[in-house]
């Protein structure tokens, strides 16, 4: 990624205030001013939301459990621009035939992004609904990922499933959401 032009973060600010105004609940207590301020202090944080925007995360100022704020995907469906990707290189190697064109975990990665983990995925979900028609890959524990599976994550009959499947499956409907502390 390269360093965004002035009109381009210009009207990537304006994207992501409109955001943060219409949704105050995800972080209340912030000011818009106090974010933009750590931003333009980090220029990678600035490529990395660029990013996330681009590829369809609605990005969004959350409040983690202990304090932290963070931005999140918070598209209602798992970013479109992230989707029908493996857990991670491992998996994509391990595929033979009809492999995806990447992974969560290296796309992340490329991204500047950390996937989200289940507890994170679960007070995502105290803020508002997502992925009612989609699912998110998430943060799988070692003792899962040697076995050959991998964790997801959707929201049905309003409640929040974790499921597993083969690491090496990709779905048109399953992608991920990623974050980052600011």
């Amino acid at each position: 990624m390269t360093n965004l032009s002035t009109e381009d973060k210009n009207k990537l600010f304006a994207i992501i205030e409109s955001r943060f105004d219409t949704h105050m609940a995800r972080h209340p207590d912030v000011v818009w001013s106090d974010v933009v301020t750590k931003l333009e202090t980090n220029s990678d944080k600035l490529l990395t939301l660029s990013e996330m925007e681009r590829t369809g995360g609605e990005p969004d100022v959350i409040r983690l459990p202990n304090g932290d704020l963070a931005f999140c995907d918070c598209s209602p469906e798992s970013p479109s621009g992230r989707r029908s990707l493996c857990y991670d290189e491992k998996a994509l190697a391990a595929r033979k035939k009809n492999k995806p064109d990447g992974s969560a975990v290296a796309l992340a990665e490329q991204m500047g992004l950390d996937l989200l983990d289940e507890a994170t995925y679960r007070h995502l979900q105290t803020l508002d609904t997502f992925d009612l028609k989609t699912s998110s890959w998430i943060v799988t524990p070692e003792t899962i990922r040697q076995k050959g599976g991998a964790l997801f994550c959707d929201r049905r009959y309003d409640h929040t499933f974790v499921y597993h499947n083969g690491a090496d499956s990709y779905y048109a409907a399953r992608g991920f959401r990623g974050m980052f502390k600011i």
